[in-house]
C-alpha cells in the first residue's frame, strides 16, 4: 500500500506541474485577463484539467504493484491516455481562443478562431489571413458601400446565417480607419454606473486616467468594456471587466 501511495503522489505531482503550465498558456497567452471571463473558458477548462489530473494518478494507484511484469507498460498506457486527453482538451481551447477584436458599427466584437468565416479566404489581405498565436489584434470590419450586391449579401449572411461582418476577415482594415467613428460613437464613462457598482467603476477607472469614454465589447459569454481615449484620436486604452449595457 505504501508503494501505491508513493506512486500515486509522484504521478499527481507531475500532473499538477503539467496542469500549471497548461493554465499559464491558456490564461496568460491565449485568454489574457479579463478575456477568459468574456469567452467563458474557465469552467470547461478547469473541469477538463481536474478530470485529467485525478484520473491518471488514480489509475496508477489501482494498477501499481511493485515487481509486476507489465507495470512499465501499464504506466506508459496510462500516461499516454492522460496526455492524449490533455492535448485534445487544449486543442479545443486553442481553437476557441480570441484572436480579433473587430470594431463593427458602434461596438467591438470579440472574434474567436472557430468563429472566423473562411469562405472568402482568397480575398483576405495577407496580414489578416493567419491569426496570431499569442495576443489579440484590433481591426475594423468595413462593409463596402460602393458594391450594393456584396453589401446586401453581407447583410443577408448576418441575418440568415448569423455571420457578422466582424467575423469576415476579407472586410478587415486597420483600426485607425475607424477612429473617427469611434470618437463619434463612444459613450461617456458615467453611463457605466448604470450597469455596474459605481464603486467598482471608480476603482477600475482610476487605473486609466487617460480614458474619457468607452465602447461596448460583445463576447460569447460575458460582454466587456473597451476604454477609449478620445483626446488622443479615439485610441483604445484597455479592455476592462465592466458591463457596457444591461
Amino acid at each position: 500500500m505504501k508503494d501505491k501511495i508513493i506512486a500515486f503522489l509522484v504521478h499527481l505531482a507531475i500532473s499538477c506541474v503539467i496542469a500549471l503550465i497548461s493554465m499559464a498558456i491558456v490564461y496568460l497567452v491565449w485568454n489574457p485577463e479579463p478575456l477568459y471571463k468574456a469567452t467563458g473558458i474557465t469552467r470547461i477548462f478547469l473541469l477538463m484539467l481536474a478530470i485529467d489530473i485525478t484520473l491518471g494518478p488514480l489509475l496508477t494507484f489501482i494498477v501499481y504493484k511493485k515487481g509486476k511484469k507489465t507495470l512499465k507498460f501499464d504506466l506508459f498506457v496510462i500516461g499516454l491516455l492522460q496526455l492524449i486527453a490533455l492535448v485534445y482538451g487544449l486543442y479545443h481551447v486553442y481553437e476557441g481562443r480570441p484572436v480579433w477584436i473587430a470594431y463593427n458599427v458602434d461596438r467591438f466584437d470579440l472574434v474567436r478562431v472557430n468563429e472566423i468565416d473562411t469562405r472568402q479566404r482568397d480575398k483576405v489581405k495577407p496580414e489578416y489571413q493567419t491569426p496570431a498565436i499569442n495576443g489579440l489584434q484590433y481591426v475594423t470590419a468595413i462593409i463596402p458601400s460602393d458594391d450594393i450586391e456584396k453589401k446586401n449579401q453581407i447583410l443577408f449572411d448576418e441575418m440568415g446565417l448569423g455571420i457578422a461582418p466582424s467575423q469576415r476577415p476579407e472586410l478587415y482594415q486597420p483600426l485607425e480607419k475607424a477612429y473617427p467613428k469611434i470618437k463619434e460613437r463612444a459613450l461617456p464613462l458615467i453611463d457605466l454606473n448604470q450597469y455596474n457598482d459605481p464603486n467598482q467603476v471608480k476603482l477600475i477607472l482610476a487605473k486609466y486616467p487617460q480614458a474619457d469614454s468607452f465602447v461596448p465589447l460583445k463576447a460569447n459569454a460575458i460582454d466587456m468594456t473597451v476604454l477609449i481615449d478620445k483626446k488622443n484620436g479615439g485610441k483604445v486604452v484597455k479592455i476592462v471587466d465592466l458591463r457596457p449595457w444591461k
